[in-house]
């Protein structure tokens, strides 16, 4: 299926250089700001507190955010949980207030805001397991506030996740490299690979800068893109490899001018139905998915270039050459079985 299609070859790699030099400082800017001010993790990799509170009504999620302020968490997170009477509140570890302790002064704060009075329940299920259970009864003893479930994550499993997150990201890196050594050449797995952290760098350094939130959510976005972007790749280095059969007296630019320009409808129809999909995440996700659906927008549109600008033309600067992927006909001479 195509848009439409190109007659004449488009000269992508004649301004490889400039359009890699663009990519350079801007890898460049994005190391600048991991390191000047690096990522705002969050509580899933920092610790701190999860609370799940429920309203009998659509949670007003501004002045919970500012209630929070007042009692000194500084970048309180508050999101919508499964519809808008419930939110997730998730609260960083507070200087010289315990697990326990700063749950309760954070219920009572909103219980306060509320108008109400909190109070704890002990509740025993049916295997006899105790659980308490608070909620906020205003004057006219009507529940107003209901805690559902609270969650600890100490300094320790924050820092058991980051490296768990780290492994992932480098086994992801690892096998792709393995995949396109063995469907391709090293070649292209260095020119691949190179392109994909190209896109995972200036991913983290857009967050890096503008301190958006990075979740494990997040992070699963940046695999995402880890995975689609290298997909755009293999479809170029296909094509080109199907080019060194067909294009036997071409030049290796040609070769490869060709490819790109031969995918671009493909690109466009792939690319732009993800786009939509994930901008309509961003837009109408809430705030649980705004962190996943930003990382996956920047990520498929630095993709794309990446794929035609950075890892084809890496690969043409490496040598890649006809007979890297095509082997050499060998004939034989039927009269004295010379090999010609």
């Amino acid at each position: 299926m195509e848009f439409f299609r190109i007659k004449k070859d488009i000269p992508f790699m004649r301004h490889a250089l400039i359009f890699n030099v663009v990519s350079a400082l801007t890898f460049v800017a994005a190391v600048f700001f991991l390191v000047s001010k690096g990522l705002n993790l969050s509580v899933e990799f920092t610790g701190g507190t999860t609370m799940e509170l429920v309203y009998p009504g659509p949670a007003n999620q501004e002045k919970i955010r500012a209630e929070l302020i007042k009692v000194g968490y500084e970048h309180p997170e508050v999101t919508s949980f499964g519809n808008a009477n419930t939110v997730m509140l998730r609260l960083p570890i507070k200087e010289g207030v315990a697990g326990a302790k700063g749950s309760s002064l954070v219920f009572n704060a909103l219980c306060k805001a509320e108008g109400g009075e909190a109070k704890t329940t002990e509740l025993v299920d049916a295997k006899g397991v105790k659980s308490a259970r608070s909620s906020c009864f205003n004057p006219a003893n009507a529940e107003v506030l209901t805690q559902q479930k609270v969650d600890f994550v100490g300094p320790q499993v924050g820092e058991e996740l980051t490296q768990d997150g780290m492994s992932a990201l480098i086994m992801v890196i690892v096998f792709v490299m393995a995949y396109l050594a063995a469907r391709f050449e090293w070649k292209y797995a260095v020119s691949a690979i190179i392109a994909n952290l190209h896109d995972v760098v200036i991913i983290l350094g857009f967050f890096a800068f503008f301190q958006w939130e990075f979740s494990l959510a997040v992070l699963a976005g940046v695999l995402a893109v880890l995975g689609y972007s290298v997909n755009e790749s293999v479809v170029i280095f296909d094509r080109i490899r199907e080019n060194f059969r067909k294009l036997r007296k071409t030049s290796v630019e040609e070769v490869i001018n060709n490819a790109i320009t031969s995918t671009i409808s493909r690109t466009i129809i792939t690319h732009g139905c993800t786009q939509m999909m994930v901008l309509s995440m961003l837009l109408f996700g809430g705030p649980s998915l705004h962190g996943f659906a930003i990382a996956l927008t920047i990520g498929i549109l630095f993709g794309i270039y990446s794929s035609v600008f950075v890892a084809a033309a890496i690969a043409m600067w490496l040598g890649v050459k006809r007979e890297d992927l095509i082997k050499p006909i060998v004939q034989k001479d039927e009269t004295d079985g010379a090999v010609v």
